[in-house]
């Protein structure tokens, strides 16, 4: 089975539906073809279509609703998490101002950093957080 994202006038996934196969099959080549699926989208549906992959093996993840389809990366971009994430361009996905959570160390078992915008907005040295983890 295949997956498609319809996608509005901004490239925001509205839809994900699932497309059999055999919709998708060049009868020049017997080979299954994106654009073949994307004509089959829009006459069931109409509307501006991508495929996705439930594995990850295209655009980099599987699109879900409200995520965005970014053609120069060529990847479905999930909704940015927070107003001082950006994204970046190799692997698009959303990075904080500070990187990466720290990793926990010895005696924080059972804790979890998560961010804080509004501490880093705050004071923009700070902005991951150590909590317990529920």
């Amino acid at each position: 089975m295949a997956h498609f994202a319809q996608l509005d006038e901004n490239n925001v996934v509205t839809n994900v539906i699932v497309v059999d196969n055999k919709d998708l099959i060049d009868p020049h080549t017997g080979q299954e073809d994106e654009i073949i699926g994307i004509a089959f989208c829009k006459k069931l549906i109409g509307g501006n279509w991508k495929q996705t992959s439930y594995n990850n093996n295209m655009r980099v993840r599987y699109a879900g609703i409200g995520y965005s389809y970014n053609a120069s990366l060529d990847a479905f971009v999930p909704p940015q998490p927070y107003a001082s994430w950006t994204l970046d361009n190799e692997t698009a996905d959303w990075v904080s101002p500070l990187g990466a959570a720290p990793e926990l160390t010895e005696g924080q078992e059972g804790m979890k950093y998560f961010w804080n915008e509004d501490a880093y907005q705050a004071d923009n040295t700070t902005g991951w957080e150590l909590v317990t983890a529920e």
